[in-house]
């Protein structure tokens, strides 16, 4: 399980580290990893190292000092700091016989002409934009010095990102954050690492985990990222007596005329992921995608969801794909039952917040979530994280803001799923979610389990939907995937 964390956890960590004896020795381990993965990325020819005056610039005279002992030639360009730690290691750099000079835009401008690769050691995660001029300046002069060929590797994070925002900042008119080929950062993740435009700036992302209590990192952190490795002991299990009632019953509730493929998808995507039973129950004729999919239309489809007896309810239900303009009302129904839910596209409606329960499975995309929090898109994708806690607060239940990567939210809990591809970026894909989702609620997963283990299985389902179909993919090129997803989180 990987960390994710926000600047006031980190300043947490550094503060606990201080009060333990040991922050001096965490930026010794991140000064070191630095290094080591500078000399994989350049294994010969000069380093120029660019010291900030906070605590990323001491990382910074680490490294170097690291790398001079390995016998590389080694240049410092350092702005003047008064932080404590900072001083110290430039005041090591020098004792083993390194060289500092001032940090102007000019002289970065000229050492970086003939380096191998650039260490960006200007700012941290506790920076905050706007830049000061001044340093816009050496952040242009960087950019500059790297689209003529200097490859940048950033420490900790790229410097003029703000660790929180998936969006990177602008200084009139113009780009303020440097554009890293790979970036070393230290304990946990970072938001602006993982989302957004922000994300392709920091480049290649190398995780350096620092030598203290993983507890210390647990304590602060702001979400988690699971990996493969977390999440395949949730995958279902059948016995060899299993038989199709015990796999589930799964309903999916959807359709209207002119948006009946919506339903059928997310028919497909249940039956992939192991549901025993899927029916598709649409106010139109839905079209039966594989024949192994049921198929009922009702002319009065609130009619028929009111006078379902609770013995004939399904294990799951999956509602709201193309759905139309009676769903709230007919998700009001169904939300009554209190069988676990998940809600989508047109089910998602301001007026259902707070009527779910604790087996509900909200799942918005970021227009969804902007009407749903009375806000714009924008403002969602700005900060995923801070957004899908707005929107589990208001809502309740279990939350998947989908993107890329997907944030899933319960009370007082963020993951954040990795993976996935670019060509998943097209019509149907969250109707095929919601069907993985609703055929793990199905197989018994609690709301938490099967929203982190479902965004998984479909995101790698589109990995490898990736390599055997290029990069347009259709959401029945994902589904057909999901066994072999299956496989890879398993194992076998």
């Amino acid at each position: 399980m990987t960390a994710i964390l926000d600047p006031e956890g980190v300043r947490a960590l550094d503060a606990r580290l201080e009060r333990a004896g040991l922050l001096d020795l965490a930026m010794e381990d991140a000064g070191r990893a630095v290094a080591d993965e500078a000399g994989r990325r350049a294994p010969a020819g000069p380093v120029l190292l660019l010291a900030g005056g906070g605590a990323n610039g001491g990382d910074a005279f680490v490294v170097a000092r690291h790398l001079l002992t390995l016998g590389r030639d080694v240049r410092v360009l350092a702005l003047p700091s008064t932080h404590p730690l900072t001083r110290l290691n430039r005041r090591r750099w020098h004792a083993v016989g390194g060289h500092t000079r001032p940090l102007t835009p000019a002289a970065l401008a000229r050492q970086a002409g003939g380096a191998a690769l650039v260490v960006d050691g200007l700012l941290g995660t506790g920076f905050r934009p706007p830049l000061r001029p001044a340093l816009a300046g050496v952040v242009a002069a960087l950019n500059a010095a790297r689209s003529r060929g200097a490859p940048v590797l950033a420490i900790d994070l790229p410097s003029g990102l703000d660790a929180t925002q998936a969006t990177v900042p602008e200084a009139n008119g113009a780009e303020s954050s440097v554009q890293a080929d790979v970036t070393v950062t230290f304990a946990g993740l970072k938001a602006a690492l993982l989302f957004g435009d922000a994300a392709a700036r920091s480049g290649e992302v190398v995780l350096a985990p620092l030598r203290v209590p993983p507890a210390w990192v647990a304590d602060v952190q702001v979400a988690e990222q699971p990996g493969d490795l977390d999440l395949a002991p949730l995958l279902p299990q059948r016995t060899a007596a299993a038989h199709k009632g015990m796999a589930g019953r799964v309903w999916v509730v959807g359709g209207h005329p002119g948006t009946t493929g919506a339903p059928a998808l997310a028919g497909l995507g249940a039956l992939r992921a192991g549901a025993g039973l899927v029916t598709l129950h649409s106010a139109a004729e839905v079209p039966l995608v594989t024949p192994e999919l049921m198929a009922q239309r009702h002319p009065d489809l609130a009619a028929f969801l009111r006078d379902t007896p609770a013995a004939r309810r399904p294990d799951a239900v999956a509602m709201g794909m193309g759905l139309g303009p009676d769903a709230a009302a007919l998700a009001l129904e169904v939300l009554g039952w209190a069988v676990p839910t998940v809600l989508d596209a047109d089910a998602l409606q301001p007026e259902l917040a707070g009527r779910g329960h604790a087996a509900c499975l909200w799942t918005p995309h970021p227009g969804e979530a902007a009407r749903l929090l009375g806000t714009s898109a924008a403002g969602i994708t700005r900060d995923p994280l801070a957004a899908a806690r707005a929107l589990q607060d208001r809502l309740g239940g279990v939350v998947v803001l989908k993107g890329g990567p997907s944030v899933v939210a319960r009370a007082g809990e963020l993951s954040v799923s990795r993976g996935g591809h670019p060509g998943m970026a097209s019509a149907g894909m969250g109707d095929t979610l919601s069907g993985v989702l609703a055929a793990l609620l199905g197989q018994g997963l609690g709301a938490w389990d099967a929203a982190r283990l479902g965004v998984r299985l479909h995101a790698r389902a589109g990995e490898r939907a990736a390599v055997r179909f290029g990069y347009g993919l259709g959401a029945t090129d994902v589904a057909h995937e999901l066994g072999g997803a299956w496989a890879d989180l398993r194992g076998t």
